[in-house]
């Protein structure tokens, strides 16, 4: 593989933008809004119930089995425990969102790197969303600048999600580039980093919790994969690959 890059393609969630802490605000303060913190045996309880089933039932959207409108339904109803009418579930998904909007923070390190690498790197996006979701998440984060909508590609509008390679090599195209001359960064090692791997992208993958296969930050793992604890680490990478292609790092 050549060692030179010259775009970087982003995963958004849990990547740019804090998603599991904007989850957990909006369920929280749902829960308490409506009385029904006590019906789970913990706060953290029902926080993980939650996110299994959204896991679940967004895998089912991601196949086109469900629109997303459909899965934010299904998923309310399972949470409760009873089958909810679909005006209910509206509502209350409304209710719920609102607050997660009300929480949506991008990670501290996002801004800076982008402007770090903006100069020097064709960046953009891969997404398993929709395209007007995300759009109004990365204009509210203050992030769209660095991309450009042309530059941003969602599963829901290519019609194919991470990981299969297609919506990779999309993201490419959208660069101008070839996928040997593109990063991909996300929080997912089999959807984000092997997929891209597999579709012949540099893969970096963003372990912000530092238990990476008991790995250190930084250290090549299983299938070709680099792991990233933070986004300046990603920086770090990229410029020790161009440090090395300028033959500063060539044996003598």
């Amino acid at each position: 593989m050549s060692d030179v890059i010259r775009g970087v393609l982003f995963d958004i969630d849990d990547t740019l933008f804090d998603y599991t802490s904007a989850e957990r605000a909006g369920l929280l303060g749902t829960l308490a809004a409506e009385g029904l913190v006590a019906v789970f045996p913990s706060p953290e309880e029902a926080v993980a119930l939650w996110r299994g089933i959204m896991e679940e039932e967004y895998a089912r959207f991601l196949v086109g089995e469900l629109t997303f409108e459909e899965q934010r339904l299904v998923r309310v109803s399972r949470f409760l425990g009873r089958t909810v009418g679909e005006e209910e579930a509206t509502a209350w998904f409304a209710g719920y969102s609102a607050l997660v909007n009300a929480a949506w923070s991008a990670f501290p390190d996002a801004a800076p790197v982008l402007e770090a690498l903006a100069p020097r790197y064709r960046l953009g996006v891969v997404s398993n969303s929709t395209l007007a979701h995300q759009l109004d998440k990365l204009t509210a984060l203050g992030l769209l600048a660095h991309f450009g909508e042309a530059a941003i590609v969602c599963s829901s509008e290519y019609g194919q999600a991470k990981p299969y390679p297609g919506i990779f090599l999309e993201g490419c195209a959208r660069l101008g580039l070839p996928p040997e001359q593109v990063a991909f960064v996300g929080d997912k090692y089999d959807v984000d980093a092997l997929g891209a791997r597999d579709a012949g992208l540099r893969p970096f993958w963003l372990d912000r919790s530092g238990g990476a296969a008991g790995q250190g930050a930084g250290a090549p793992v299983d299938e070709g994969v680099t792991v990233i604890g933070s986004l300046e680490e990603l920086v770090a990478e990229l410029d020790a690959v161009s440090w090395r292609r300028s033959g500063h790092g060539r044996a003598g």
